[in-house]
């Protein structure tokens, strides 16, 4: 009988091992040796004390914390609807609000230059989604058939993948004819994908709408909300303080905006017409949608990978020129991320990878695709904040860049942790 029949063999064998003199699993144990006794000088510890700590202003500061942290996610999950235009509405204005400033030195009232900006917008947008929607439906009315044939073209990549899946399944069917048992399923419909990532037109028409109504009485306003903040401080270093910050965010928030917005539009420009080179059709759309991925910091790329290989598929019958495609995507994106970004932006915005790309699975854990793009604006603001306030200063520094300076101190920590003693 073997120990894998009867587990009693391995015990009774661990047990004549260890009542052995000559077993290593025998400690050696001293008969003479005593415990030393405590000291009778050494202090008692003062449990009163430990508990007036534990109940003092500190520890309940910290459970306030943490309490405070949890009520804010639950605000900022369950009013997302009511959030995430609010917090769009804001964005433009930073961006705006400099136009207004330039319309006032002009002779041109706050009011009817917002009213001048506002429609503007609104006609850019109306005329945008109007080129786009028709190619755009031209595409999906052809997905169907599109889909077939790249699924056909994509079987002789696949197919040691399709094989290991067949295998699982079979073991999978397998267990399941051994437990077989007669329950009753229940189906039910989830929403499609285009409705769970950018919900009903209902819902989108109406943000659009507040996004536009509140962002024309933002900046008709100028820096109303910012006079009432200052008039309610009551010390004058707050006041500086914050006006400090509202400057501060507006001008980097503006800045980056700006930019990235110039960038992207160009970028989307190159990739339309590199695609029309190539002999791809419906390039406006797929320019558009490279542009708009590129507000979402790396997770946008990838997903503009994803979609143009599967626009390339479903239009060329050859899986090499298919494939080209995106490949010439990834190259004028390399080139934009690694050259004309950084020589753009420079410092404008100084957050380092780890804290973007935490922000951005939070955001988008929180509210979705558009806490995706809101996440880098949201983001810098949140780190000019903590720099201007000293007890979040931390906070402040661990969001920001590596500069040269603490670069090479840390290459002098570490030749000086490698020298041999």
């Amino acid at each position: 009988m073997t120990a894998d029949q009867d587990p009693g063999i391995i015990s009774q064998a661990v047990e004549r091992a260890t009542r052995s003199p000559d077993s290593s699993l025998t400690p050696a144990i001293d008969p003479g040796l005593r415990s030393s006794p405590v000291d009778a000088a050494a202090p008692a510890p003062d449990l009163e004390r430990t508990a007036q700590a534990v109940g003092g202003p500190r520890g309940r500061s910290i459970e306030v914390t943490i309490l405070t942290s949890l009520a804010l996610l639950y605000t900022l999950y369950f009013a997302r609807e009511f959030l995430i235009p609010i917090v769009f509405a804001l964005l433009l204005n930073f961006l705006l609000s400099p136009l207004i400033r330039r319309l006032v030195r002009l002779h041109v009232k706050p009011p009817i230059g917002a009213a001048l900006i506002v429609v503007l917008l609104i006609t850019a947008v109306s005329e945008g989604a109007y080129q786009l929607a028709g190619p755009a439906q031209r595409w999906a009315m052809t997905a169907p058939q599109s889909f077939s044939r790249a699924e056909q073209k994509l079987r002789s990549i696949i197919r040691p993948v399709q094989q290991v899946t067949q295998n699982v399944v079979r073991a999978a069917d397998a267990v399941a004819a051994q437990n077989e048992r007669s329950t009753s399923v229940v189906v039910q419909t989830g929403p499609s994908v285009s409705s769970r990532v950018f919900g009903t037109t209902q819902r989108i028409a109406a943000g659009l709408l507040e996004i536009f109504i509140l962002l024309y009485f933002l900046l008709a306003g100028g820096d109303l909300f910012l006079q009432k903040l200052i008039k309610v401080l009551p010390h004058f270093s707050d006041k500086v303080k914050a006006v400090e910050i509202a400057r501060a965010t507006e001008a980097a928030v503006s800045a980056y905006l700006s930019t990235a917005l110039l960038i992207n539009v160009v970028e989307g420009a190159v990739v339309a017409s590199v695609l029309w080179l190539l002999g791809m059709p419906n390039v406006l759309l797929w320019g558009a949608l490279v542009a708009c991925f590129e507000f979402v910091p790396y997770l946008g790329a990838l997903a503009a990978v994803i979609v143009l290989a599967v626009a390339g598929l479903t239009t060329y019958d050859e899986v090499a020129r298919a494939l080209l495609i995106p490949g010439s995507f990834l190259a004028i994106n390399l080139l934009q991320a690694n050259l004309v970004t950084p020589m753009l932006l420079g410092h404008r915005l100084t957050l380092n990878p780890v804290a973007i790309f935490i922000g951005l699975a939070f955001f988008f854990w929180i509210w979705g695709v558009p806490g995706a793009f809101l996440a880098v604006p949201l983001l810098a603001s949140f780190k000019i904040f903590c720099d201007h306030i000293e007890s979040l200063a931390a906070i402040g520094e661990f969001l920001g860049q590596r500069d040269e300076e603490e670069r090479r101190a840390t290459a002098r920590l570490s030749v000086v942790y490698r020298r041999p003693a």
